[in-house]
């Protein structure tokens, strides 16, 4: 009988096939753990970033470093909601410091609530007050109605408020937003039926048209406070307490550049930063050489320190929920310069 002769390699076929298996299965195993542990640390700081107190760090900014005495900048970005949170902690911190011998405050803003920025303003005011310290304004690419209306913190100081060649500004008006969707709601079958104590109740409902009656109560809420606006324009422009008529003609909610605003008294200089910086050492009378000029920054959150400031910065805040459709709902007066929807939390 012939022996059957097996090629010697037949018999181990299957060990390459059964290794390249396991070997993608480790691989695989290995990149779902280490996707899972990014993701778990990405929620554990996302999560913790909104729960964590806001804290204010110092940043050189020019001149010397070394120097006791300093000028601070303070940075207002963006909407003003309820007037807490950074823009407040730098306030609180040159309430605190007594080497802070000026404030610069630099505003990039096109405004917010009626209420964010009378808040804001006032405790500006409180801290030039009680500091005893100049406040001069350096305005960004906008600084528009509340943004305008809290720059009115420099006071009687004149040359006090800088805008860049690019600047816009003014915008000084209310707005209470409202929108009429009774005939998409109609489309859609939807129509209003609450229950209320008396008719004035649900005013500003968007499921039916407003009212007359309706109207003319936003109208004087609005009125009331484009009044509190221009008193405080006046009371930081002197030029308008002299010449009232000459804020009235600007005061109608329109923007305007750098040049037209200088031009008409609601800013005294074209400048930069540095311009800003400048002045608020010449007033408070500091040796130049003599005298650290720093910046205001954020803590580092848990967020920041994972995905870095840019990337954090850019994604939504823990405290991002219901509420926010629930606000954006709420009638509310407005010193702002846009044309979209409010769609954000008044707790921030």
């Amino acid at each position: 009988m012939t022996a059957q002769v097996i090629p010697q390699d037949q018999g181990r076929s299957y060990r390459p096939s059964t290794l390249g298996r396991t070997l993608v299965i480790v691989f695989l195993g290995l990149f779902l753990m280490g996707s899972l542990f990014v993701n778990v640390l990405l929620v554990a700081a996302l999560g913790l970033s909104g729960f964590e107190p806001s804290k204010v760090r110092e940043k050189h900014f020019s001149h010397n470093s070394s120097a006791s005495d300093k000028v601070a900048i303070l940075s207002l970005e963006g909407l003003i909601l309820d007037g807490e949170g950074f823009a407040k902690d730098q306030i609180d911190q040159v309430m605190k410091d007594e080497s802070v011998k000026a404030a610069v405050l630099r505003v990039d803003s096109p405004g917010g609530t009626v209420t964010g920025s009378d808040y804001i303003l006032h405790h500006l005011k409180k801290m030039r007050s009680e500091r005893d310290i100049p406040v001069v304004v350096s305005m960004g690419s906008i600084a528009a109605s509340g943004g305008y209306y809290v720059s009115m913190a420099v006071g009687d100081t004149p040359r006090s408020i800088f805008a860049e060649p690019t600047t816009w500004t003014g915008s000084i008006g209310v707005i209470i937003p409202h929108y009429d969707a009774a005939e998409l709601a109609a489309k859609l079958g939807i129509k209003e039926d609450s229950v209320a104590s008396h008719r004035l109740k649900g005013m500003g409902s968007f499921l039916r048209p407003m009212t007359e009656e309706e109207r003319a109560i936003f109208q004087q809420l609005v009125e009331d406070s484009f009044s509190r606006f221009k008193e405080i324009v006046r009371d930081g422009r002197p030029r308008f307490r002299q010449k009232p008529e000459e804020l009235d003609k600007l005061a109608t909610g329109q923007v305007f550049t750098a040049q037209q605003a200088k031009d008409s008294g609601l800013v005294d200089e074209i400048g930069f930063l540095e311009d800003a910086v400048d002045r608020a050492i010449e007033l408070a009378g500091l040796d130049p050489q003599e005298v650290n000029v720093i910046r205001y920054r954020r803590e580092p959150t848990l967020a920041d320190l994972f995905l870095g400031e840019t990337m954090s910065a850019r994604l939504p805040h823990a405290e991002w929920d219901w509420r926010v459709l629930f606000d954006a709902a709420v009638p509310r007066p407005f010193y702002l310069f846009s044309r979209l929807p409010v769609l954000v939390d008044s707790g921030r």
